[in-house]
């Protein structure tokens, strides 16, 4: 009789779910498009991703202990960063330039502010936008080296939205294959769709975000892109510069994006009315980035505007 008595504080209803089996599905959402990297680019693209990933273990390993914080490295999300950092390196990228951005992102955009679930933007983005910034040129140079599948032997190629941008023509199912110069995790379409796919099977992530994003994303360049309802236009956009890796792996961050629905839809629009505005208006022909992060800052605000009202709260 006691037990039925019992008082406990909320939540009643509990999930099998942790951080830790979250992460990893994320992590093995990623693995398609790693490894479609690594067979396109080469065995450096395979070190480029163990070296960034072992930065993010080894810096939050030992801040905590160095802290004398509780360790968290099994829970699986310095590795998830490590994934997504690397996943955004161009395939010949100096070692040290993602192992600097590993530090970045967990020393000063996660512990400092107090460890997973206190940081207010996306780590792994802000340490690409940290070294975009500070090396632009290595972050921005997609030489190939021998037996790259897209380019002969030390010959630059420029990205498809860069050619796109400059009024060139690009070639849309070898964006979509992946066939294409670029980051190591962004040119396999298909390899991004398994992973995406993956997650929304096993419920790690929502259609809601990546959904909303990618629609408004292709009404924006429809309205104001200058060509329509240009197929090949659309469809090269859609294909190129990380967006479905933003849409599905990173903009639907459980920190970083809002947790009320009609907040993800929200959040969802404004990702893609940013990246429009960036991809066509800015200087670059990318954007996914930096809209996914300026996004991150305007999350507490997207909720409090979109926090549904209590239950039989009165009226003003």
């Amino acid at each position: 009789m006691s037990k039925l008595l019992n008082v406990s504080s909320s939540p009643h209803v509990r999930s099998s779910e942790t951080t830790q089996s979250i992460m990893m599905d994320v992590a093995i959402a990623m693995i398609p498009a790693a490894a479609f990297g690594v067979f396109h680019f080469g065995f450096y693209a395979l070190l480029v991703l163990l070296v960034t990933v072992a930065a993010c273990v080894l810096s939050e390993y030992i801040f905590e202990k160095y802290m004398k914080k509780p360790i968290t490295v099994r829970d699986m999300s310095a590795v998830v960063t490590g994934m997504i950092l690397a996943l955004n390196m161009p395939p010949e990228i100096p070692l040290w330039i993602p192992a600097l951005g590993g530090v970045f992102a967990i020393i000063v955009v996660k512990q400092l502010y107090g460890g997973l679930g206190q940081n207010f933007m996306n780590p792994a983005l802000a340490a690409r936008c940290f070294l975009l910034i500070s090396f632009a040129g290595k972050m921005t140079d997609f030489t190939s080296k021998k037996g790259s599948t897209f380019q002969f032997d030390g010959i630059s190629s420029a990205t498809p939205l860069a050619t796109l941008k400059s009024g060139g023509v690009v070639d849309v199912p070898a964006m979509f294959t992946g066939n294409i110069a670029g980051t190591i995790g962004e040119v396999s379409v298909i390899a991004l769709l398994l992973g995406a796919a993956y997650m929304l099977v096993k419920k790690v992530i929502t259609i809601r975000i990546p959904a909303a994003y990618i629609i408004t994303f292709v009404i924006f360049i429809v309205l104001f892109g200058g060509h329509g309802l240009d197929f090949n236009f659309i469809a090269a956009h859609l294909c190129g510069g990380g967006l479905i890796f933003g849409a599905f792996f990173m903009a639907t961050d459980y920190v970083t994006s809002p947790i009320t629905p009609r907040g993800q839809i929200a959040f969802g629009v404004l990702l893609g009315v940013l990246t429009g505005l960036f991809r066509l208006f800015g200087g670059s022909a990318e954007g996914v980035s930096y809209a996914i992060i300026i996004s991150n800052i305007l999350v507490p605000l997207i909720e409090k505007v979109t926090l549904p009202k209590a239950f039989g709260k009165e009226g003003k």
